[in-house]
């Protein structure tokens, strides 16, 4: 897997901020280039509504945020550059100008991509020094939550590109789709074109409002479709018999004549008021940086509930999750001193009827810093794979201060004690805005063999690096509140 350190973006409107916000919160360094005078306002905007729902949606420590930087023109923004990602407005001259610019100043094994939603790679390409390296990377907004990126190659781009462009957009959280053949506007463009014409006519011949085709949506097909997407919903509704039979009963009223693929509405200064005072009436004291939220967090909840069962975007979701817990801290930890290993935001669906953390939530944190001190030593899924293991034996758990949502807290891991078989364990939970202590726990740990069942000695990786470990942390002062237990009630 290739690392990425710098990323370049050119253009900072919504998809473009879009991308700049998902490669920042996969802690890669964004070098942005956008002409407009308030580029940066935007585009900080759209970081603060991505790390809002990423707070929300991952369960996991996410890397620490890259920085973001100005670049004053294209040559400085790519210079250097480990990906280019282009983010132009659609239009065909002027993105062959910047991408020519991209093409003569960025380092000649980076890759290029486009974002655009409809223009063929090969008409891009055209001119490059280096067009085997260019393709099409098109995302959905917002490109921070949703996965989907299609990549569409053109006529001189090589597959190892396209190879490796689906492995850096994979490492980000997303579902590459990799296009067998090029096409204008590539998969998903080409369906929602298709249901966005009807749509119009339904409009401009009276038959719905633009909220009640949206409703018709939301509350019908597109639930559905965050599911299985079509071909999967209509074998279903095949029954037993499959897709064969669906198509055998309902095939010949496709040319019943419902539709009007092949038209398209005037789109006349009257029809354009229309649809624009009926989206004003949907919308009513919305501001669109509330739709973004409520998208947002609606976006999230459908993902988590996908994650549980293991399917189709949550699957996606699921294995990026795993690869950031399994990922190493980006530099190397200061071993004289607890260490950093979790960080978190307090989730709305943590929060009790007081108004705070629930208390099985604290448990839960400082589990998952258990499991990234394991993975920090050398734990991982191919060591268990061994039949070998880690067990907590006991847990002794302070509730100190109430903490609410939203807030950011961090915890450090220290080591109490280690023998052949067993670490024991100290997490602080503290308020990152003032340091201030909020929990406590203590936790014994024992290795298992776990096809035997019993207790055994620390493999030799993990016991080295747990050695390493409790050498510096011998030193370090024990608080004296561990090691005591619940005493007994008095009074």
């Amino acid at each position: 897997m290739q690392s990425l350190s710098k990323v370049a973006i050119i253009g900072g409107g919504v998809i473009g901020g879009g991308w700049v916000a998902r490669f920042l919160l996969n802690g890669i360094d964004v070098a942005l280039y956008d002409p407009a005078p308030d580029a940066l306002a935007k585009v900080t905007g759209l970081i603060e509504n991505a790390e809002r729902a990423y707070d929300e949606l991952l369960g996991v420590n996410r890397p620490l945020t890259g920085n973001l930087s100005l670049a004053a023109d294209i040559e400085s923004a790519v210079r250097g550059a480990d990906f280019i990602q282009e983010s132009a407005p659609e239009n065909l001259s002027l993105k062959r100008s910047i991408l020519a610019e991209i093409d003569r100043f960025a380092p000649h094994q980076t890759l290029i991509c486009s974002s655009t939603s409809g223009l063929r790679p090969t008409e891009l390409q055209k001119g490059l020094s280096h067009p085997d390296r260019f393709m099409v990377g098109h995302p959905f907004n917002p490109v921070y939550l949703l996965p989907l990126v299609e990549i569409c190659g053109g006529e001189q781009t090589s597959a190892d590109s396209k190879s490796r462009a689906a492995e850096i957009y994979q490492s980000l959280g997303m579902k590459p789709l990799v296009l067998a053949k090029e096409i204008d506007a590539f998969i998903a463009d080409r369906l929602l074109e298709a249901y966005w014409r009807e749509a119009l006519w339904l409009v401009k011949d009276g038959i719905a409002t633009v909220e009640e085709i949206d409703d018709a949506i939301r509350y019908g097909a597109g639930l559905r479709w965050a599911m299985m997407g079509t071909f999967q919903v209509y074998r279903i509704a095949g029954g037993e018999a499959g897709m064969q039979h669906f198509l055998s009963q309902f095939g010949p009223s496709l040319k019943w004549p419902w539709t009007k693929l092949m038209e398209v509405p005037e789109l006349d200064g009257d029809f354009i008021k229309l649809i624009a005072r009926q989206s004003d009436d949907q919308a009513g004291e919305l501001s669109i940086k509330e739709l973004e939220q409520i998208r947002d967090t609606g976006l999230v909840g459908i993902l988590k509930v996908l994650q549980k069962m293991d399917w189709g975007a949550g699957q996606v979701l699921g294995d990026y999750e795993a690869m950031l817990k399994a990922a190493k801290p980006a530099s190397e930890l200061d071993l004289r001193k607890p260490l950093p290993l979790f960080q978190t935001n307090i989730k709305s669906d943590w929060i009790d009827y007081n108004g705070h953390m629930t208390e099985h939530r604290y448990l839960q944190l400082f589990g998952e810093t258990t499991d990234a001190l394991l993975t920090y030593i050398g734990m991982d899924a191919a060591y268990l794979a061994t039949g070998q293991s880690v067990y907590t034996l006991e847990t002794h758990l302070r509730h100190l201060k109430e903490v609410a949502q939203g807030e950011r807290v961090s915890v450090t891991t220290q080591l109490l004690g280690l023998d052949s078989k067993r670490v024991r364990l100290l997490h602080v939970m503290t308020l990152d805005r003032n340091e201030e202590v909020l929990a406590t726990t203590e936790q014994m740990l024992m290795h298992v063999d776990t096809k035997a069942g019993r207790g055994s000695d620390f493999s030799a990786g993990l016991a080295a690096s747990l050695s390493q470990i409790w050498t510096a942390h011998q030193n370090l002062q024990v608080p004296d509140f561990t090691g005591s237990g619940i005493r007994a009630l008095t009074g």
